[in-house]
């Protein structure tokens, strides 16, 4: 159980590391679409590369998984979509500590729906996450506007995105659930395209390429592995091994675009990484010294 524990927390991990390398795509193809265009395409290219890939599988898709998959395709556009409208009005930094916020939300959801039990050491490493999350991301103002309210919004339909991943895994095959999220949200993405006449499309090729990095990678690989992985670790867990999407956005925004790395990057990175470890491994190994401590 444990080695699969850990190969569900290392997919966790790829899905983070794509994502965070995703911000400097997502920041050229802004460029050139809207962002409902980006999201549209971008679960478009997931649903189709999915069911060329795993044609044979969708015969055997069940009702429930069709009702469960469409579920959480709806909270992952609504989470997309307030995030996206949310960025217009607030700054990046700020929108993203405020995705990042979805962290602690998810043990609380598990608490006031299932009644389940916080582990304190995740919740403690789930808080620990988010400040770790605001020290990198966060120019800190005290003024909240329309946008960070919108963005929370954002960060509680990804909250909800996470948890019901976590609890629909358990009886649904993965990959039939995760092409029908793609699904659902593609046909959410078009209808909100068409009701805003976004109809023209950029064919430049600087925008396509960029566009198709998040389709295939950001979108569909990523969810596909966030998906399967989910099976093998608690949703808390989860939330905080993708948390550090923001810390992957910081590395590659000095690798690809040399933004210069300050003292509080550096801060906020280690507050993430020891986030993790006590969500991880729950500080065992003070508890064994202190047995051994007692034993001598």
């Amino acid at each position: 159980m444990s080695t699969r524990k850990y190969i569900g927390e290392i997919g966790l991990t790829i899905v983070a590391i794509i994502w965070g390398s995703g911000f400097v795509a997502s920041a050229i193809a802004l460029e050139h679409y809207t962002p409902y265009q980006i999201l549209a395409i971008r679960f478009l290219i997931g649903v189709l590369l999915l069911s060329i890939v795993f044609f044979k599988k969708l015969k055997m898709i069940k009702k429930s998984t069709i009702m469960k998959g469409s579920i959480i395709g709806i909270f992952l556009y609504v989470a997309f979509a307030l995030q996206t409208v949310g960025l217009q009005y607030t700054t990046p930094s700020k929108n993203a500590f405020l995705t990042a916020v979805n962290v602690v939300i998810v043990p609380f959801i598990a608490f006031f729906i299932y009644k389940r039990k916080m582990d304190k050491f995740e919740l403690f490493g789930a808080i620990m996450a988010i400040t770790g999350v605001g020290v990198i991301s966060l120019k800190f103002s005290s003024e909240v506007n329309f946008g960070d309210l919108l963005t929370l919004l954002c960060a509680v339909g990804f909250a909800f995105h996470i948890f019901y991943t976590a609890q629909f895994v358990k009886d649904e095959d993965p990959i039939l659930l995760t092409v029908i999220q793609m699904a659902m949200a593609a046909i959410l993405g078009f209808i909100v395209v068409l009701f805003k006449g976004e109809t023209s499309f950029s064919t430049s090729v600087e925008g396509v390429s960029n566009v198709l990095y998040l389709g295939v990678f950001s979108t569909t690989i990523a969810f596909l592995l966030q998906t399967v992985a989910q099976k093998y670790t608690t949703e808390t867990n989860a939330a905080i091994i993708l948390s550090t999407e923001a810390l992957w956005g910081m590395v590659f925004s000095i690798i690809l675009l040399s933004e210069f790395i300050t003292l509080r990057m550096g801060i906020g990175a280690i507050l993430v990484l020891c986030a993790i470890i006590i969500s991880e491994t729950k500080l065992h190994f003070f508890k064994k010294k202190t047995l051994e401590e007692v034993l001598e």
